[in-house]
């Protein structure tokens, strides 16, 4: 069995681009310079090669395997980020006459708000806002006539997460860029799942997106092509020049999750180092977190300092120790650790001892 990563020499809590297994990206670079023994890079090979066809096919087939997809779900990779997705979305699934219901749980649920209202009749059902985003919405009513249900699981900003879904009437989009594949969820209770892969999946520059093809051509507008799921799916994924290299890169960290035990494995781990990192935060008198605690990301463990004017030397400690990438989004201030797929418990182990020594020395 493959290990989560052979050795580590700084510890990665980045908020993404973040942290990628160190077998992937061994086997990524060995493809930049000799792919499929073909003595070309993969960086100039082409995409409609049967070397590249072979490598989206197998991407595809991952991402229904591991999310447990049905059949009638199609697998696109795209370029344009989870933003693009923010008016794709809409623009394939909201009907000219009908209207769209979204949950604002964050930064990324409020721009995709922003551009689906551009679309068509966009209504927000549920919001945290007004309490700047430290929780997530419960028991609000969906409405049944609604195109779809918009919702975000995980909140990379605010370091909150839904730990379960809604049951809806109507279908469910969820943006999973930060947290897919990183706990077990039943793929086939969603309409269309979208992720950024530069968080569990692979580097920036490819975003998945997973859509139940029945719910396709029926907005009643003309399409524009390159904005047009249907128009993807019959092309494979390459109706234009796909994003070769963070596709292949994608394929092989799906591979190294299904190898070492796939979504259930990695559930188990995230759990334990979401544990380890809370319980610090709780106990430690020089820190505190910022979200409410049922809510708590398993992904981005977000927290202030009690005395911020010890933010300095704090900074000087977690650095010696080979941290790297912890400081907060700047809409939030103080800390966030990142615990996407990749980091191995022992890099929060590092962090929790820096935080213990810091508390030892100026508490």
């Amino acid at each position: 069995m493959q290990t989560v990563l052979n050795a580590v020499k700084t510890h990665n809590f980045s908020a993404g681009p973040g942290i990628l297994p160190a077998d992937v990206l061994k086997q990524a670079a060995e493809a930049c310079i000799n792919f499929d023994n073909l003595n070309l890079s993969l960086l100039e090979i082409s995409h409609r090669s049967k070397n590249f066809e072979a490598v989206m096919d197998e991407s595809r087939e991952l991402v229904k395997e591991l999310l447990g997809l049905g059949s009638g779900w199609q697998v696109l990779y795209l370029g344009g980020g989870a933003s693009l997705q923010f008016a794709m979305v809409p623009y394939n699934l909201l009907r000219t006459d009908g209207f769209a219901a979204y949950v604002n749980t964050g930064v990324w649920a409020s721009k995709a708000i922003k551009e689906a209202k551009l679309i068509g009749d966009t209504r927000v059902i549920a919001s945290s806002e007004d309490k700047k985003f430290t929780f997530v919405p419960k028991g609000y009513e969906i409405p049944a006539d609604a195109d779809y249900l918009h919702i975000t699981s995980n909140n990379t900003i605010y370091g909150t997460q839904m730990k379960s879904f809604p049951t809806s009437p109507v279908p469910v989009v969820c943006d999973m860029s930060s947290d897919i594949f990183s706990r077990e969820v039943n793929g086939n209770d969603f309409g269309l799942i979208y992720a950024g892969a530069q968080k569990n999946m692979g580097p920036a520059g490819s975003t998945m997106v997973a859509v139940r093809e029945d719910l396709l051509g029926k907005t009643g507008r003309k399409m524009l092509s390159m904005l047009d799921y249907q128009v993807h799916i019959k092309g494979g994924s390459m109706y234009n020049t796909p994003p070769v290299f963070p596709i292949y890169v994608t394929m092989l960290t799906l591979r190294w999750l299904k190898a070492n035990g796939g979504v259930k494995w990695i559930e188990g781990i995230n759990n334990a180092k979401a544990a380890a990192m809370y319980a610090e935060i709780d106990r430690n008198s020089l820190f505190t977190g910022t979200t409410a605690v049922e809510d708590r990301s398993h992904m981005n463990a977000t927290f202030v300092m009690t005395k911020p004017e010890l933010e300095p030397e704090f900074d000087k400690m977690w650095k010696a120790a080979g941290i790297s990438g912890i400081r907060g989004h700047r809409d939030v201030g103080g800390y966030r650790a990142s615990l996407y797929n990749a980091l191995p418990l022992e890099s929060v182990q590092v962090l929790v001892e820096a935080m213990k020594e810091f508390e030892a020395k100026f508490a």
